[in-house]
């Protein structure tokens, strides 16, 4: 039970800390503040020094040579890389699902998934983003598992935790971006696209297509930043991203 506690507590501190990092709660390149954080998050802090442990591994925080951590800061073009990142490893894991050949069992969940976000996007009185954003998280983690790797999914997972670098990180605040509705739209025939190449084991048209959906990432990163930097600061994480 103690155990169960302490896990507990420390999905608490990480799920809490991370959140305050991304809402841009805290100056970049700021100490944060121990004693008033457990006081805030409602926990010890030992889970929360294990939370700024796990976070320095994600890269979001910092350590600082006095000792505590502070938030990391972020440019553009270590976003855009992320993105990038992001492309050749899902691109890396479709390729190599199509040439070792899928599990069957991950490709009839990935078909379940992409059936229900079509659901989400006819839903009734317009698409159903809550649920769009909860199936397109489930079936890039798919993509990631598809290759066989834990290498590969364990990466994919890593560079997903970068501030607007995961699957879904410019689903937040759908309403700053023209003709979202049809981007969405086209995400989900990429996502189709993509997985019909890994079952007709074509791995280098599974990697391209993956890379490509990818990008769309940053379509919308150069579309906040050069056509309406306004409303960048309303996604999550772009708080952590500066001019240098």
């Amino acid at each position: 039970m103690a155990g169960e506690d302490r896990l507990t507590q420390f999905d608490k501190a990480l799920l809490g800390l991370r959140s305050l990092v991304m809402s841009g709660e805290f100056e970049v390149s700021a100490r944060l503040p121990e004693v008033s954080l457990s006081e805030r998050l409602g926990i010890s802090r030992t889970p929360l020094r294990q939370a700024m442990d796990r976070l320095v591994s994600e890269g979001l925080l910092e350590r600082i040579d006095t000792g505590g951590c502070r938030v990391a800061s972020f440019t553009i073009e270590d976003i855009t890389d992320a993105i990038e990142i992001r492309g050749v490893i899902e691109g890396t894991a479709a390729r190599l699902a199509a040439e070792r050949g899928a599990d069957p069992g991950l490709l009839a969940e990935a078909d379940r998934v992409l059936e229900q976000i079509d659901a989400a996007l006819d839903a009734p009185g317009g698409a159903d983003f809550d649920a769009y954003v909860r199936l397109n998280a489930r079936f890039h983690d798919l993509l990631a598992r598809l290759a066989g790797s834990a290498v590969i999914r364990r990466e994919a997972e890593r560079v997903a935790r970068l501030p607007l670098a995961s699957p879904s990180s410019f689903l937040q605040g759908q309403e700053l971006y023209p003709d979202f509705q049809a981007s969405l739209v086209r995400a989900q025939r990429h996502h189709r696209l993509i997985l019909s190449a890994i079952r007709g084991r074509e791995g280098a048209r599974a990697e391209a297509l993956a890379r490509e959906h990818a990008r769309l990432a940053r379509e919308n990163l150069e579309y906040l930043t050069k056509t309406e930097p306004s409303l960048a600061t309303r996604v999550p994480g772009f708080a952590l991203v500066s001019d240098g």
